[in-house]
């Protein structure tokens, strides 16, 4: 496939504004059983959320240019009965609103008793926020899944990849508001983003071995239908450029797709991993700061590497 870069820079931000919010609230949860000692965490919690919501809109922002027609957009969400896509724009709106709310919420401090058990309303609305969070990484994967065609996408391990990727991005911006404002909280911050960087990694060395294995199911030979041992082919169907062969393929070379590979995995994985326990060690927010930057880049090349690996069938005759 051909990558859409606002698709790219759309799918990366939400994710990692997703992921960050996750890791707040993460954070809050573990506080209140007194599993950890979060201190005031106030401005860490008002610096985050404000990162969130940037992150939210600058990814919509992008999203827009994708679109051929940005005043229909709405009308992409009447179709949630069917499409992922209209699930995922709806669930997006209301998460962006839950967020919101748990924000209002948090400064707030409402609670309400039941039982003799004191319920925090900003953990009520933040669980139901992490919950959107999570069904919207599944919404964005799940638009890839079920293109049953496309076999580099068709599996659970698009979803767990953006899942993970988009929560170790946002655990790795969640270290370095921790580590500029001296929360107590860092220790249990960075433990979460080395885990899930290394989770994140894992998960796509899978979903690459298994996309460098796949037996496809359509051939030159299927879209013929002709079993000689021997049919290959010699020349394109026309010397002219086409929507079909400009939209469906990236017209890039197996070395330049090999190279992306190992940059993704160095920048998005390897990197940020050392630089979070070099950071932890110094105690030092900038270095936190490059690995949230670095880690962005290869997320960046991770997506564009996912969309221009995946072989469209009409490619075998384009």
């Amino acid at each position: 496939m051909n990558p859409a870069f606002s698709v790219i820079f759309f799918t990366t931000l939400i994710g990692a504004g997703q992921g960050l919010f996750s890791a707040l609230y993460i954070g809050e949860v573990y506080a209140f059983f007194n599993i950890v000692d979060k201190g005031n965490s106030s401005q860490m919690i008002e610096t985050g959320l404000f990162l969130v919501v940037i992150l939210m809109t600058i990814g919509l922002f992008a999203s827009m240019f994708h679109l051929g027609r940005p005043e229909r957009a709405w009308q992409a969400m009447s179709q949630w009965r069917t499409s992922w896509l209209s699930r995922e724009i709806i669930i997006l709106m209301v998460f962006v609103v839950m967020v919101i709310l748990w924000g209002l919420a948090y400064f707030i401090k409402g609670s309400l008793l039941l039982s003799n058990l004191e319920v925090r309303f900003d953990l009520l609305i933040g669980l139901i926020a992490t919950i959107l969070a999570i069904f919207l990484y599944i919404c964005t994967a799940m638009i890839y899944v079920v293109i049953k065609f496309i076999q580099e996408w068709s599996t659970p391990l698009t979803v767990f990849n953006y899942v993970s990727l988009g929560l170790s991005s946002g655990f790795t911006q969640v270290v370095a508001l921790a580590s500029y404002f001296q929360s107590p909280l860092i220790d249990f911050y960075t433990i979460w983003a080395l885990t899930l960087i290394l989770v994140a990694m894992i998960m796509r060395l899978l979903s690459l071995y298994r996309n460098k294995h796949i037996k496809h199911k359509s051939t030159i030979k299927t879209a013929l239908g002709v079993q000689h041992m021997k049919v290959r082919h010699i020349s394109q169907e026309s010397a002219i450029s086409s929507y079909n062969a400009r939209e469906f393929f990236h017209h890039s070379s197996m070395g330049l797709m090999q190279l992306i590979k190992w940059f993704f995995l160095v920048f998005a994985f390897v990197m940020p991993f050392f630089l979070v326990i070099f950071g932890w060690s110094e105690g030092n927010p900038g270095i936190f700061v490059a690995a949230i930057l670095i880690q962005y880049i290869g997320l960046l090349a991770e997506r564009w590497h996912f969309f221009a690996q995946a072989n469209h069938p009409q490619n075998i005759y384009y």
